[in-house]
């Protein structure tokens, strides 16, 4: 399995991980992407074989630098490793043939995709190596996944070949999972908090600072305000309380009257899970990904309007009875997402692409016959 140490895919392979050695499924786990430093040391499950090269994301820019570097130690891994199936969270390398090895490509978002929604136009022309790539990943993978159905739909869009629309097109939804979060504290106190990337104008850190400006409550929002590619984010309003321990995210969550992510680009959403979990009321971006994800259970708010996000925020804080009865119904449908059932699910995948490639090899044998 491939996964970077950047964001919320980090957390995605880390819980997968666990949910399949706890299956009996051997993993190796290629990361990439950037250090790891000690708090993903200290969250990596037992019974995982790690392997860490720095090299960038295929989504950093320069985009593709490290492509052909990053190709040849995943063949050099395979050859010793030996596995019966490559997962990859990544897209540049569903075209390598691994040695004839099944291939599973898991979209976790996408930087056309990322485009549309955030700015409203394509990446310029310096990212059509990237989608070239990334085309021909999804035409060349045996299987493709999404956390959710909004994420493939939203590939589609932009994929001009066929092949590897077609691939977006039938690829299955796996929906994320969250395990490790204990009971919600009795008491909520009166602020509202947000996580993830700062630097990402996805996550709308920008907009939640406009609507802070009217609110008694006050704002907390957890995440590396800096970008991996250079700079650093910087809002007034609001604390910026920068890149926390997991332990300590999920501290404040249990303490958090509120969890708002007004995101213009949200594949799944694993910092709202955790929330709910930990007995936060949701407000949420109004995106197809996380009204897919939440129904009518969290409280969703434009993108683009400050103003209804302030109001909204406003609402809640005064209405305790409607605070508690929506962090009721978003932690009741958070327990869905379970590490059993994603586990589950990838590896009745492995197993059907497994037995193909033998029944596969099996027909070519007699035939030689």
């Amino acid at each position: 399995m491939t996964t970077d140490c950047v964001g919320g895919v980090w957390t995605y392979a880390m819980t997968l991980c666990r949910g399949l050695v706890e299956r009996g499924v051997e993993v190796t786990l290629a990361a990439s992407g950037g250090p790891l430093d000690e708090d993903k040391r200290r969250d990596f499950p037992a019974g995982v074989t790690l392997h860490h090269r720095p090299l960038k994301c295929e989504w950093m820019q320069p985009p593709l630098a490290n492509l052909a570097k990053a190709g040849q130690w995943l063949d050099e891994l395979v050859a010793e490793v030996r596995p019966d199936v490559i997962h990859l969270n990544d897209y540049a390398h569903g075209g390598r043939d691994f040695g004839g090895r099944s291939r599973v490509v898991v979209a976790h978002s996408d930087v056309y995709s990322w485009h549309a929604a955030v700015l409203r136009r394509a990446p310029d022309a310096s990212w059509r190596g990237y989608r070239d790539v990334v085309e021909a990943g999804l035409a060349g993978a045996d299987a493709v996944v999404a956390p959710t159905r909004a994420v493939l739909d939203g590939m589609r869009a932009w994929i001009g070949d066929r092949s590897a629309a077609g691939a977006a097109a039938s690829g299955r939804v796996i929906a994320n999972a969250v395990d490790g979060i204990g009971e919600p504290a009795g008491k909520r106190e009166p602020f509202v908090l947000s996580a993830g990337r700062v630097w990402d104008e996805a996550k709308n850190v920008k907009l939640l600072a406009e609507a802070a400006g009217g609110l008694s409550m006050r704002v907390k929002i957890a995440g590396d305000a800096r970008h991996p590619d250079g700079g650093e984010a910087s809002f007034d309003g609001v604390e910026l309380l920068g890149p926390l321990p997991h332990a300590e995210l999920l501290a404040l969550m249990r303490r958090a009257s509120i969890y708002a992510l007004p995101a213009k680009y949200e594949p799944f959403g694993l910092s709202a899970v955790e929330a709910a979990l930990s007995g936060c009321a949701l407000v949420l971006g109004d995106i197809p990904s996380l009204r897919e994800v939440w129904g009518d259970v969290a409280t969703f708010v434009s993108p683009n309007d400050a103003d209804q996000l302030r109001l909204t925020l406003r609402r809640l804080v005064d209405d305790e009875a409607a605070l508690r009865r929506l962090a009721t119904l978003a932690r009741d449908r958070a327990k869905t997402f379970t590490v059993e059932r994603q586990a589950s699910a990838y590896a009745g995948l492995y197993r059907e692409l497994v037995g193909v490639k033998r029944k596969d090899a099996k027909r070519q044998s007699q035939s030689k016959e």
